[in-house]
């Protein structure tokens, strides 16, 4: 088997999970790397009518040089990574949701009545909201702890408890059901806010609400991807 025929036998998820820098190619071309990224390469051009060459040319391109280590998540042990996650993504939703929730409300009350879409932005946004704040503590105060624990003793060999291994193994599969949840409401906001297209009559506020919105959506693509396509799946060996 060559080398581009075994990237296609690959899922979207698995090769960002291996490389980041395939992530820029994979999100030109429309394709969902973090909540739908477990289906193959052929599968996803086959659905999406692209041309699976190009795709596998660009994608050898951005893989052609050695992936920095900084970028190599993959090969970090999972305590690193889960603190990674926290420090960086989860600092950012705390330091950045509220006050996007209250840019979406104010545009949604001042530009309503003639941008109809951004009252519905701004009902979804509050629900993002809501829904990652018990996500983020189950992460922080229940998963995260017992990932840092099991690993601990897969290092030491010692006997890991049942219970708890039961435990994880349910936080996982709540979790990335929340995932894809959240992962869906936040792609329905940008089909609603039309890919963050700023209007023409509307005040600074709107366009930085537009801005901070799609941020946000950026900083989760990454934030789902090292979960679901690497922490959860190494996690779940344990």
């Amino acid at each position: 088997m060559t080398e581009s025929a075994g990237k296609a036998k690959k899922t979207v998820g698995d090769l960002v999970a291996q490389d980041y820098r395939t992530a820029k190619v994979f999100e030109k071309f429309g394709i969902d790397f973090c909540c739908g990224g477990n289906v193959e390469i052929t599968e996803i051009c086959r659905q999406k009518g692209i041309d699976q060459a190009q795709l596998q040319r660009e994608l050898e391109e951005v893989t052609s040089t050695p992936v920095d280590r900084s970028q190599n998540y993959g090969a970090w042990e999972l305590p690193f990574l889960a603190d990674y996650i926290v420090n960086t993504h989860h600092a950012y939703l705390k330091e950045n949701t509220a006050r996007i929730v209250g840019y979406a409300n104010k545009i949604a009350e001042v530009h309503g009545p003639h941008h109809p879409e951004v009252i519905e932005i701004a009902r979804i946004f509050r629900k993002i909201a809501t829904d990652l704040g018990a996500h983020l503590r189950e992460e922080e105060n229940v998963l995260f702890p017992a990932i840092r624990r099991l690993s601990e003793l897969a290092k030491s060999g010692s006997a890991k408890d049942a219970e708890e291994i039961g435990a994880l193994k349910q936080s996982l599969v709540a979790l990335t059901h929340e995932h894809d949840e959240i992962g869906a409401a936040i792609h329905t906001i940008r089909d609603l806010a039309r890919g963050y297209q700023i209007p023409d009559d509307v005040c600074n506020t709107f366009a930085l609400t537009y801005k901070k919105l799609e941020e946000f959506e950026d900083d989760l693509h990454k934030h789902v991807h090292l979960e679901n396509n690497i922490l959860f799946p190494k996690a779940a060996k344990l």
